[in-house]
């Protein structure tokens, strides 16, 4: 059931937050185990919401928007007071409790919303692909020898499973967009600045924007969590104050809309199978009067150059991360490099050798690919692509999942450079992630970019493709799906 759904049965007394919340621990204890998308279980504490959820309403107190809906936090930045965050399954942090909030946990729970616990993540949430020595891999509901992608993979598989009805993501290169293509789900990761990120020690986060964003099977109950995720917060100084009517974007028009369509972001070899179902799902844009053209984007860059500057700069923002660790006793580098992944270890110590210039450089081509996709929307209203350029990918052994090292034999970076995600990371652009169709029975998503600042925009685009090709009937493979680990999924 959706959120909106479930919100309303519960303010209408039809449902108790109560046997909500119990419902969905149950589907959890039940189906789970086959998944392992959730790490972390705050039942406790979830139980104690809901009540005093179902107590607020008898006294008559105002309802929340998602009063008594349960969802989860994420296992990377996700942060909840008393509860245990491992920052993607690092072993030295996996008796660590915080004290603070996120963004997403401190509105979700204003707005009346119950958290169940915490989404398994990689590690650092450095890869495209959910998995971590300390947790073991999340399995994709479509097929339980896959992975679900990354980084929000284990809320992904809640979501598309019937786990949770909305689940937080975190979005620095591609977090929610990618498992949301690979999990048939619609994710969305808002511009730059909408949604307070309150991540310390580096406020500033200089390097890239990230941000939170959310996971659903509908682009509704997207709007709905966008309306309470976002808004001023004095805590972060990228936060911008200018308000959004996300529900009325689900009714905007798209005639006369110009939309620049790209298969391979101007750089990437994309798989066939996935090229035909967006090539496909774009012309859908059509039939509700949109303008689609194919454009060429001009980035000056080769693909391995553009991931190895997305790592390159993601990690320098990981340098306060671990000194504050050394900090407490936790020197990762020197002594605990067998809980790192290689690819950790080689850019954190190129992220310590680099100098100013080095920076400098690569803000540089940040700047380029800023100024490459400032030029199509001169032209055009919206921007869309592929959101991964390979279908789901296999799990490999704990802790050593990984994805494509090339495609159309063209070699990739198997950590993200077959995603087509981190360039609106790089700029600040709003994107989203909306299911295009099936190949082989997996999903594949179409990434939907917007102008900066004009989430609007890409909501209205994702729900007038929804009602072109509604994608709910997708999800009875996974409630048909075995709930048992066979030799084949492990």
């Amino acid at each position: 059931m959706p959120a909106k759904d479930l919100a309303a049965k519960i303010r209408n007394r039809e449902l108790s937050a109560l046997e909500v919340t119990e419902a969905f621990i149950s589907r959890i204890e039940e189906r789970d185990k086959s998944l392992n998308s959730f790490v972390y279980f705050g039942y406790e504490d979830a139980l104690n919401n809901a009540r005093q959820a179902d107590r607020a309403l008898q006294a008559g107190d105002e309802a929340g928007i998602f009063h008594g809906v349960p969802s989860a936090l994420k296992d990377l930045f996700g942060a909840k007071p008393g509860w245990i965050s491992t920052f993607g399954g690092l072993k030295v942090l996996k008796d660590n409790v915080v004290n603070h909030y996120c963004a997403f946990g401190e509105r979700y729970e204003k707005a009346g919303g119950v958290l169940l616990g915490k989404t398994n993540s990689p590690l650092l949430g450095a890869s495209g692909m959910t998995d971590n020595e300390l947790f073991g891999p999340t399995r994709n509901p479509f097929d339980l020898t896959r992975n679900p992608g990354g980084s929000s993979g284990g809320a992904a598989a809640a979501v598309a499973d019937g786990l949770l009805p909305i689940a937080q993501g975190s979005d620095s290169g591609g977090s929610t967009r990618i498992p949301a293509a690979w999990c048939g789900l619609f994710g969305f990761k808002p511009s730059g600045g909408r949604v307070p990120f309150l991540g310390r020690p580096d406020g500033f986060r200089t390097f890239i924007f990230s941000t939170e964003g959310v996971l659903t099977r509908n682009v509704e109950d997207a709007a709905l969590g966008l309306s309470v995720l976002t808004g001023y917060d004095d805590r972060d100084p990228y936060s911008v104050s200018d308000k959004v009517d996300f529900m009325s974007a689900l009714h905007g028009s798209m005639k006369g809309k110009k939309i620049a369509y790209s298969r391979d972001f101007g750089a990437y070899p994309v798989d066939q199978r996935v090229a035909n179902s967006v090539e496909n799902a774009v012309k859908l844009f059509q039939n509700a009067g949109a303008i689609v053209e194919e454009v060429d984007i001009e980035i000056p860059y080769h693909q391995r150059e553009l991931s190895d500057l997305f790592f390159r700069t993601v990690m320098r923002g990981y340098i306060p991360f671990f000194e504050s660790l050394k900090n407490r006793g936790y020197d990762l580098l020197k002594d605990y490099r067998e809980d790192l992944t290689p690819a950790i270890i080689e850019w954190m110590e190129k992220s310590y050798q680099s100098d100013l210039r080095d920076m400098y450089r690569d803000q540089i081509m940040r700047t380029e690919m800023f100024d490459a996709i400032q030029k199509v929307f001169r032209q055009y209203d919206l921007l869309v692509t592929p959101t991964a350029a390979t279908l789901p990918q296999l799990n490999g052994p704990r802790g050593k999942s990984q994805g494509p090292v090339e495609i159309n034999g063209v070699e990739v970076d198997p950590s993200l450079g077959w995603a087509m995600t981190y360039f609106t990371n790089f700029t600040g652009h709003p994107s989203a992630s909306i299911p295009a169709g099936l190949e082989e029975n997996l999903p594949v998503g179409l990434q939907i970019i917007g102008k900066r600042y004009g989430d609007a925009d890409v909501l209205t685009a994702s729900a007038v493709f929804e009602q072109l090709k509604p994608w709910q009937y997708i999800y009875d493979i996974c409630k048909q799906r075995p709930l048992e680990i066979t030799q084949y999924s492990k």
